[in-house]
């Protein structure tokens, strides 16, 4: 690897690892949002059931916009594993 030692290389591997593990907590933290979004989302259906397609709309926009975060994470995990 462009003239690196093998220790010196090992290390390199190692802390493409470590960040591609820390890049992955992204997705724990979208689970946790997204159980928040339906949540919030069951008791604002049960306060007012009459707007129920009105907020089901409002809960899979949160849905998505949290997925995409966590997409984020895991495109940053395997460009670490994968591009570098």
């Amino acid at each position: 690897m462009l003239g690196l030692s093998i220790l010196a290389s090992s290390i390199l591997l190692a802390f493409k690892y470590a960040g591609a593990g820390l890049a992955t907590i992204s997705l724990s933290g979208s689970g946790v949002g997204i159980g928040v979004v339906f949540g919030a989302l069951i008791i604002a259906v049960a306060r007012n059931p009459s707007m129920n397609k009105q907020l089901f709309t409002y809960a899979i926009l949160g849905f998505a916009l949290t997925e995409a975060i966590a997409l984020f994470g895991l495109m940053m995990s395997f460009l670490l594993l994968f591009g570098v």
